[in-house]
């Protein structure tokens, strides 16, 4: 180490993914400053603790992203390296998601026993998924399939399919892509039809809100495109005050200046159809376009007889 360089210690979870995507981030800052050194704080959170409670009942998918800000609020570290998916739309007071690197593939991947397909499954099949999005998503294309609780990171889960417990399981494919493990997806699902969780495939950086000069290296690797379509989907979210516990799923796309979003609410309840809407404007407006689309699910969510949100 020289006088030179510039040490920004990084919180993460220490799972094998989250780890790639801290790796990720390192190579991206060293890309525009080669003095950067990121040594890694690997957090233990609670849900990695207990892989057993559903997530719903523990707090939802915001318990990962809690303790590793806790690391940079307290000091133990100057960066915190998320899933976007993961992150509460919620502000914390005293940190800023200061980057967010350009988004990997954004669509689920479905991995099958036997190397099979959705469709080729039989009836009564069981898919591995705590996702209430996801749940929804395959009550409405296949109801005559099971839902099936299922938690540990994507080697453990890939690990229990392999072993016989689920007839498939659903993943993100950006977290399988970074593992390099890819290949094992069975089918690849087109983000439009099946929507993903507002965020994935993006990896967010976080840090200090009045940490300027850590905020100034951090806004070199920020990608305007994935922020404005994240920004949009996000939005969804944020007004239907859901945090990441609904059956939300939300996608962005950008074709110039101009950004579409398509989004879906409920559906999570055996025998509840999901709402979908969409929506489409400026990019500058990526914000207020997706709050005015989340505020229309949830009347139409509610129109349709679904619980009424607080």
């Amino acid at each position: 180490m020289t006088a030179s360089t510039l040490i920004l210690r990084c919180a993460t979870r220490g799972s094998a993914l989250a780890l790639a995507q801290g790796a990720l981030a390192t190579t991206a800052l060293q890309a525009v400053d080669p003095r950067v050194e990121v040594p890694v704080l690997e957090i233990t959170t609670q849900g990695d603790r207990d892989r057993v409670t559903p997530l719903t009942v523990l707090g939802g998918q915001g318990i990962f992203a809690a303790a590793v800000r806790e690391a940079v609020l307290d000091g133990r570290a100057d960066i915190a390296v998320h899933s976007l998916k993961d992150v509460p739309t919620t502000p914390v007071e005293g940190l800023t998601i200061a980057a967010i690197l350009e988004r990997a593939d954004p669509r689920d991947a479905f991995v099958g026993s036997g190397g099979r397909r959705l469709a080729e499954l039989p009836a009564g099949a069981r898919i591995g998924t705590s996702a209430s999005r996801r749940i929804a998503i395959i009550r409405a294309i296949r109801p005559d399939l099971v839902p099936a609780e299922i938690r540990g990171n994507v080697d453990t889960r890939l690990a229990k399919l392999a072993a016989g417990e689920y007839d498939g399981i659903l993943l993100a494919a950006a977290g399988l892509a970074r593992l390099g493990r890819i290949d094992e997806a069975t089918q690849l699902f087109e983000a439009r039809e099946f929507l993903p969780s507002p965020g994935q495939g993006a990896i967010a950086i976080e840090c200090r809100s009045d940490d300027a000069a850590t905020i100034a290296i951090l806004e070199q690797i920020d990608h305007a495109h994935t922020r404005a379509a994240v920004t949009a989907e996000r939005a969804v979210l944020a007004a239907l005050g859901s945090g990441c516990d609904l059956a939300v799923g939300a996608f962005a796309e950008i074709d110039g200046s101009l950004i579409t979003v398509r989004a879906m609410l409920g559906g999570d309840v055996e025998g509840e159809a999901p709402v979908f809407g969409d929506g489409a404007g400026a990019i500058k407006y990526a914000d207020s376009l997706g709050r005015g689309l989340g505020e229309r699910l949830r009347e139409g969510y509610e129109s349709a007889g679904g619980t009424r949100l607080g």
